[in-house]
């Protein structure tokens, strides 16, 4: 009988211990959000919205035992880890109400305001974009960022995990940005050499009315006027044929982006041309030289469709197609 009771006694020490340590979780779920529900699936059909969410700065929150302080940040500028998500969280609801979805240039921040902008740099190979922010987190460690899965192959880490980058903030983002043309333009802006001032300059205005926004500068001078200086390299032409008739026909480019910076211009070159054939052009900005780097013609909008998601997928999202006028030259055969 006394074993017994010792018995009794011992199991009734364990289920308190047990109902004790249910305890602790239930009041850690209410202090993480990780231990608890997770947000919301997307339950509609099709493509997921993109925007709609709500401008959203939020009070100080502890998550795991550490305390962050949400607010508006003018200036920031850090160096630290970057991490990536993806398909375990894709078209889920954001901190500020908008659906998550991988494949967009977007980030999640703990303190930076929602939905806001910042350019993050790869510091192992110098790759730069510009995301969205509209969620909270990473909340690993001492990590300053997590990006989208497309982010981080923008970036050219994807596969490895984790880089070391530079984020600086640029400002608040449009709470409603239907296809992301005005992020698009962020980005057009940046490769054409912007830096943070005018980019927040950028992020207060209006992203043009075009499917795939682009704020290049205007057309470089035509025909009857200063002719456009080839500034990347081109095979030797070939001996010119002799002409009886020409014609013109339709064809199809993609401006891949205009540069102020002709280091920037090269490396592009270099990065893209083994994937496709280009062709730079120079000519006379308001403030100096630029460089506009397109693909060479092609007579079929697919193929030229074909080449714009290329260029997108690789982070050139200001990219656009440009119908253009091809000028055919008969030969006249000798004999």
């Amino acid at each position: 009988m006394a074993r017994r009771g010792w018995f009794y006694l011992v199991v009734g020490m364990v289920a308190l211990g047990l109902v004790g340590c249910a305890s602790d979780r239930q009041k850690t779920a209410k202090l993480d959000p990780f231990a608890g529900k997770g947000s919301p699936y997307y339950k509609g059909k099709g493509q997921l919205p993109e925007g709609g969410g709500k401008y959203h700065v939020g009070k100080p929150y502890q998550v795991a035992g550490r305390w962050y302080t949400p607010k508006e940040q003018p200036g920031y500028d850090k160096e630290g880890m970057a991490s990536w998500y993806g398909e375990a969280f894709h078209a889920r609801k954001t901190s500020n109400g908008e659906w998550f979805d991988m494949n967009d240039l977007t980030a999640a921040h703990p303190t930076l305001p929602l939905p806001s902008y910042a350019k993050v740099t790869n510091l192992a190979n110098g790759r730069e974009v510009v995301v969205r922010i509209n969620d909270r987190g990473p909340f690993v460690g001492t990590r300053l960022i997590d990006l989208s899965k497309r982010t981080s192959d923008t970036l050219g880490f994807r596969k490895k995990g984790k880089a070391k980058v530079r984020v600086q903030w640029i400002g608040n983002a449009p709470i409603t940005d239907r296809g992301y043309r005005h992020l698009a333009m962020m980005n057009a802006q940046m490769k054409e050499g912007s830096g943070i001032r005018q980019l927040a300059a950028a992020a207060r205005g209006k992203a043009p009315a075009t499917m795939v926004a682009s704020a290049e500068p205007p057309e470089p001078p035509q025909e009857d006027t200063a002719p456009v200086t080839s500034v990347a390299y081109t095979p030797p032409p070939a001996p010119a044929p002799m002409a009886d008739e020409t014609s013109a026909t339709a064809g199809f480019v993609v401006h891949v982006a205009t540069f102020a910076n002709r280091d920037n211009a090269d490396a592009a070159y270099e990065e893209l041309s083994t994937a496709m054939d280009l062709q730079m052009f120079q000519f006379e900005g308001n403030d100096g030289p630029l460089y506009r780097l397109q693909t060479r013609a092609v007579g079929d909008e697919t193929e030229a469709a074909r080449l714009l998601y290329q260029l997108q997928d690789r982070g050139f999202a200001g990219a656009k197609i440009r119908r253009v006028r091809v000028q055919q030259v008969a030969l006249k055969i000798a004999g």
